[in-house]
């Protein structure tokens, strides 16, 4: 099936879905957008990019940020990251406290929050600035000048911060932050307040389908780095439904309370659907819905 008409039944089976749940009401910035909303983007490796809905309209891409800022950190000093982060899915919720303060300290995954501080305190360690290389990195790949962080979003969510606060302090009892945890706390708010459009996600994503090559042609990830950040993304990219998502879907993904989902099928491309309307796990229903019929009616798909 051509990708337009797998792209198609996508946006049919997403529409029962959309406005079903709500949206991510704890963080006053996005509790008001609108969540009848739909929109997803395709990017064949070669920079082709099909869409359906919403696709063009930018929102915040929360926990999506975690995949870019980990590439980040692999692509400075190689997998040391992995000696402070462990690689498991954490079959609690992605803020939790309990699971952490049992583990002494080491995140379960990058992909938790408790893991993306850890990521992206050392990140700001190595660059000095780890919201700046972000955004500069979406920049460049998804071709757009004027990506940047929602100064609202990124008001309401420290304002409404508390239990990632608190996480933060809990990494820091236990000697896993290197930095001051507000330094920290206000690099990983501007990190996941990045507005982007499914486009430009899908666009910005991409290298992780070409064995970590950048649209320049440069190499960000080695191919053996590209395959175990997306092993990670496939068991630990959508909280503590990955099982579920990986049977419906079968794709390496990442998840953001915003409502986006970017999702990489390896040496075909990448695709990345949005609505704001959150399931039970904090993923988008409508989203989940529509990856899982993108699969089923093409060949896209690692399995």
């Amino acid at each position: 099936m051509r990708i337009e008409d797998a792209l198609q039944r996508a946006h049919e089976a997403a529409a029962p879905e959309v406005g079903r749940g709500r949206p991510a009401e704890y963080i006053p910035g996005l509790a008001s957008v609108d969540p009848h909303q739909f929109g997803m983007a395709v990017a064949s490796c070669d920079g082709t990019v099909h869409v359906t809905g919403d696709a063009d309209v930018r929102f915040s891409v929360q926990s999506i940020s975690k995949v870019f800022t980990l590439a980040l950190v692999i692509a400075a000093e190689g997998e040391q990251i992995w000696r402070r982060v462990s690689r498991e899915p954490s079959g609690n919720p992605f803020n939790s406290l309990l699971q952490l303060d049992q583990e002494a300290g080491r995140p379960r995954n990058p992909f938790i929050n408790a893991g993306a501080l850890v990521v992206t305190d050392r990140l700001q360690s190595l660059t000095g600035d780890a919201s700046g290389a972000l955004r500069d990195l979406m920049r460049r790949e998804s071709g757009r000048s004027d990506v940047d962080s929602d100064a609202d979003v990124a008001r309401s969510e420290l304002e409404a911060g508390h239990r990632t606060l608190a996480v933060a302090h809990l990494l820091a009892s236990y000697g896993n932050l290197e930095l001051p945890v507000d330094e920290v706390i206000d690099q990983y708010v501007a990190q996941c307040a990045l507005s982007m459009s499914c486009r430009e996600l899908a666009l910005a994503g991409l290298f992780l389908a070409r064995d970590g090559v950048l649209s320049d042609g440069t190499p960000l990830l080695s191919p053996r780095e590209t395959k175990r950040v997306n092993a990670v993304m496939l068991t630990c990219g959508t909280y503590d439904s990955a099982g579920e998502f990986a049977y419906r879907v079968g794709l390496p993904a990442k998840s953001g309370v915003g409502g986006g989902i970017l999702a990489v099928i390896p040496d075909r491309g990448v695709a990345c659907v949005w609505s704001p309307a959150l399931g039970p796990s904090g993923s988008s229903a409508a989203g989940l819905a529509a990856l899982d019929a993108f699969t089923t009616y093409s060949d896209w798909t690692v399995f």
